[in-house]
């Protein structure tokens, strides 16, 4: 089961504070079945590391891409990591 796993670390730009971005990532990443954790960075951006079966982690990407009334992505770069072995959860960092 671990191999079927993937990881990513990504960079959220846009309209992405301020917005519910990093609840809105993480209600969906739960209801996937994802773990990792969402964070906001000084610049204005949203950082994430994301884990869990690769079409789970690209039907998250599709829905950051949607977006809501609020929230707009207007660039989306995601950089491949190790997996996990035990990861669980999915916390928006301070």
């Amino acid at each position: 089961m671990a191999k079927d796993l993937v990881r990513y670390f990504a960079r959220a730009e846009g309209r992405v504070q301020g917005v519910g971005f990093r609840f809105f990532v993480q209600q969906t990443a739960l209801q996937l079945g994802l773990c990792g954790w969402v964070r906001n960075m000084d610049d204005g951006s949203v950082t994430m590391e994301v884990q869990g079966t690769h079409e789970a982690v690209d039907v998250l990407w599709q829905e950051i891409w949607k977006g809501n009334g609020f929230i707009r992505v207007g660039s989306l770069e995601t950089e491949k990591r190790e997996s996990i072995f035990d990861a669980q959860g999915f916390d928006i960092r301070y």
